[in-house]
């Protein structure tokens, strides 16, 4: 699949494959096969439940994940496309956690959207801007107000850039990021523009750590953004990721309210781009 695609176009591609009996070591192989970088294995169970009960693991050439946000819009829209309805709807757990998944199909393209759970938010410590910063070659006349810590299972380091011309222009050491983040246990870090007053933000993902130098798309982390750009009345965005890399994707998020407290959905556009018939795991990595 090509996750959170922009018109039509880019995306990330994701590579989505039926649960099977597999190590840990096959499923890390599985990104590498396809050329992606993240993998997500489907169980569906249909028996008891109104909904469709799906469970999805996540990995990358480093390991698994606890989620993985284009990971589910790609894993959804596989599921909508086999069900053949126009739309969608499943129960999906992840990492002991159950959350609510929804499509629309048009044509080719099915827009997906989830409920990624709570998130929280908190400062960033001194340390945590002291490593960071440099190790992405951030410096202070870039840097907007706002950087904060966001947490969806693994925290990651939210880096507001005042300007569009400033993002393209950051270079992060790789080897001193990856460094940083495994000191601090950190994913990443998400670099992102100032919204627009229509809601638009750029934004670029560095997460060495986890085996993805620069993330084509990456949707947990704009739900973390949403979360913390709710705090100021800001309901919708759009993010734009993926430019640097010649794949333009987008994500969109956006926050309600329920008794519990608010509701952020998170998702975007996905199409089926090709299917592989994989050769034995073992075999491919020998």
């Amino acid at each position: 699949m090509n996750a959170c695609v922009r018109e039509g176009r880019g995306g990330s591609p994701t590579a989505v494959l039926d649960e099977a009996s597999l190590s840990d070591i096959d499923r890390r192989g599985v990104p590498g096969l396809v050329g992606a970088s993240h993998a997500v294995f489907v169980s569906v169970e249909d028996g008891g439940h109104d909904l469709p009960l799906v469970s999805l693991r996540f990995f990358t050439a480093e390991g698994e994940l606890p989620a993985c946000g284009h990971g589910t819009v790609a894993a959804l829209a596989i599921l909508a496309q086999r069900a053949g309805s126009d739309e969608y709807e499943a129960t999906l757990r992840a990492s002991g956690r159950t959350f609510a998944g929804r499509c629309v199909r048009k044509g080719d393209e099915v827009q997906a959207a989830f409920d990624p759970g709570t998130i929280d938010l908190r400062e960033p410590t001194f340390n945590e801007r002291d490593l960071i910063l440099p190790a992405l070659g951030v410096t202070s006349d870039m840097l907007a107000p706002g950087m904060c810590v966001g947490s969806l299972g693994r925290p990651r380091v939210l880096v507001p850039i005042s300007t569009r011309s400033g993002l393209l222009a950051v270079t992060p050491d790789l080897p001193r990021l990856r460094g940083a983040c495994d000191r601090l246990g950190l994913l990443g870090c998400y670099v992102h523009t100032v919204p627009t007053a229509a809601g638009r933000v750029a934004a670029r993902m560095f997460a060495p750590s986890i085996g993805v130098a620069e993330d084509i798309a990456n949707a947990n982390s704009t739900a973390c953004l949403a979360a913390q750009l709710a705090g100021a009345g800001r309901t919708e965005i759009t993010v734009d990721m993926g430019d640097s890399l010649g794949q333009p994707s987008t994500i969109t998020a956006t926050t309600g309210h329920s008794p519990s407290g608010a509701v952020i959905r998170v998702g975007g556009h996905a199409v089926i781009t090709r299917t592989h018939h994989l050769p034995s795991l073992r075999s491919a990595r020998r």
